[in-house]
């Protein structure tokens, strides 16, 4: 038989379990987050049909959806993130509760050019409010994402904030028509990747702006500062009762409410920051590790009040926070704050001392687990030193051994492989005693 050589599609990954284990305590983390703040589970299919996809992202976006025909001759695609996936099922099921809380945790796949912390597969963690357009549901899934973040160790971020509306009354200023907006907001959301020179360039060059209108749309994405501050120094750049104000009246909202549940301190105002998918119409967001300035995004989201409309037929307000699990678990990895486990799961290894004494090695192994902690066992005879072995290469804690003179006394001998000490346990108190050093 030929062999065939073993390997994995560019920008996909196979998770070993020195990496799936820090993975999976970090997933563990974030549903608990989810919960807490009365999220409800939920689940939707990896394909969809291709139509319910198309068109939602931009033109960018489409092309970077992987689609195909099935074998019932079907369009199909793969799912690009889980917000339209949302959309569809609060659509196709009118008789959900609102204002509907929901999380989901799941892959979803994207047909871009592979570079440092993004992928072609990655998980997506998201949660979401359909149903409010209230800038308390905005301020919330902000709390709710910085929540996460905190809940998982990070010490160091920033979300960047701002409106599709504060957007929309400065394209308007710079005198950019209503048919080059939405590609302008493509090209700005560029600017944290490319760079200023590069997406200057762009504007003049894809967008077909003038160097006034350039020069005068950048003076407005560099103004900074404390996020007040900044919302004072540009409302006398929109006209009273514009678009512009509606969108500065809203963040002045969302960024109050966020001061007033601690989490003021977290949030930048970020002009520049425009989220290049077409759904977003209100909050944008994006968030970024201050220790990896140039890594990339590792959270974001926003309002998209008219999405859910494309399939209800109506109008149903919706906003939500995404956190790409794959992105920052490489960032932390990166930053050092996340280790690559060794690969134990199990904090105890149970050895067989030899064949005549594997019943009761079997049975310590059952007396820990039923102790409430992890336990495995040794599955094959051998050595003792190479079982020893297996312990220390995956990281367990402690090693026990049932040989001849602790099973004619009842008992067995743990040794801690942190220290190297050695104690004698009776069997029947020994999944007590390793509940009770658990935590030591």
């Amino acid at each position: 038989m030929a062999k065939i050589e073993p390997r994995v599609l560019s920008g996909f990954r196979d998770y070993l379990p020195r990496k799936m284990i820090p993975r999976q305590r970090m997933l563990a983390s974030i549903e608990r987050g989810f919960q807490r703040f009365g999220y409800a589970p939920l689940q939707t299919p990896a394909l969809e049909y291709l139509e319910i996809l198309l068109g939602k992202y931009g033109d960018e976006g489409s092309k970077l959806l992987y689609r195909f025909k099935d074998e019932g001759d079907r369009d199909v695609a793969l799912r690009y993130d889980l917000t339209v996936p949302l959309a569809r099922v609060v659509a196709q099921y009118p008789d959900l509760p609102r204002p509907f809380r929901r999380y989901q945790i799941a892959p979803v796949w994207r047909a871009e050019r592979p570079a440092r912390g993004r992928f072609r597969e990655f998980v997506q963690c998201d949660g979401d409010i359909v149903g409010s357009p209230d800038p308390v549901a905005d301020a919330e899934v902000i709390q709710l994402g910085c929540t996460l973040l905190d809940d998982l160790g990070v010490k160091s971020y920033k979300v960047r904030l701002n409106h599709r509306k504060v957007l929309a009354g400065m394209e308007a200023a710079c005198g950019i028509g209503a048919e080059q907006a939405v590609k302008v907001l493509r090209t700005i959301d560029k600017l944290p990747k490319i760079g200023p020179e590069a997406t200057k360039g762009l504007l003049a060059t894809e967008n077909c702006l003038g160097a006034d209108q350039v020069e005068k749309l950048f003076a407005f994405l560099e103004i900074a500062g404390e996020p007040l501050e900044v919302l004072s120094r540009i409302e006398s750049l929109f006209p009273e009762g514009g678009v512009g104000r509606e969108g500065i009246d809203g963040l002045r909202q969302v960024v109050g409410l966020l001061g007033a549940v601690g989490f003021g301190g977290r949030v930048a105002l970020d002009l520049s920051i425009a989220r290049g998918l077409d759904y977003y119409t209100g909050t944008v967001y994006e968030t970024f590790l201050e220790d990896l300035p140039t890594f990339g995004a590792v959270m974001s989201g926003g309002r998209y009040d008219g999405l859910v409309g494309t399939f209800a037929g109506e109008d149903i307000p919706a906003v939500g926070i995404s956190l790409g699990i794959d992105r920052l678990l490489a960032g932390l990895t990166e930053l050092k704050v996340i280790e690559e486990s060794q690969g134990a799961v199990a904090d105890v290894l149970v050895t067989i001392f030899d064949g005549a004494h594997a019943p009761q090695a079997a049975r310590t192994a059952q007396a820990v687990r039923a102790g409430g902690v992890d336990c495995e066992l040794y599955p094959a005879l051998a050595k003792l030193s190479k079982q020893f072995k297996y312990a220390e290469r995956r990281g367990a804690r402690w090693v026990v051994i049932v040989g001849p003179d602790e099973a004619a006394c009842g008992e067995v001998q743990v040794k801690n492989m942190e220290s190297g000490s050695q104690e004698r346990v009776p069997l029947e108190r020994l999944g007590a005693w390793m509940a009770e050093h658990k935590g030591r």
